[in-house]
């Protein structure tokens, strides 16, 4: 009787596979959204990230994964993007999203709001990216 369970568990994930397509479809960790606070970077067309307290996000790379389906982008206040090259560059944002814990890549982006830049750069968890984003 103690087997049962085992199957349909077994079941239940090879279900999630098929259905999802592959196994990077399924987040480590849940398919819960989750408020994600960090500095967002678009250094170059295609090239997008999230750097957070626990690691840089990949929302897209060019020529490379992207984040499917059109996702919210955060509306910055003048000011609060810092340009680094024409109109790319950074600012501080929140992001509700599903992220892949494994492979650190942004699987769904539900909504996206800007941050002040001193709001980033004050939070000290983030002060590893220091270098990054002055």
């Amino acid at each position: 009787m103690r087997l049962l369970p085992v199957i349909a568990g077994l079941l239940l994930c090879v279900t999630l596979l098929v259905v999802n397509g592959s196994p990077r479809s399924v987040p480590a960790g849940g398919m819960d959204f989750e408020n994600r606070c960090g500095w967002f970077e678009n250094p170059t067309p295609a090239n997008v990230s999230l750097y957070d307290r626990d690691a840089e996000w990949t929302i897209g790379v060019q020529g490379g994964y992207q984040v499917p389906g059109d996702w919210p982008w955060p509306e910055f206040k003048k000011g609060e993007w810092v340009k680094t090259n024409n109109d790319y560059g950074y600012g501080c944002a929140c992001l509700e999203l599903r992220v892949n814990k494994d492979t650190h890549e942004v699987l769904e982006i539900k909504s996206a709001r800007a941050r002040t830049l001193s709001a980033c750069r004050n939070d000290e968890s983030l002060k590893k990216w220091k270098k990054l984003f002055k």
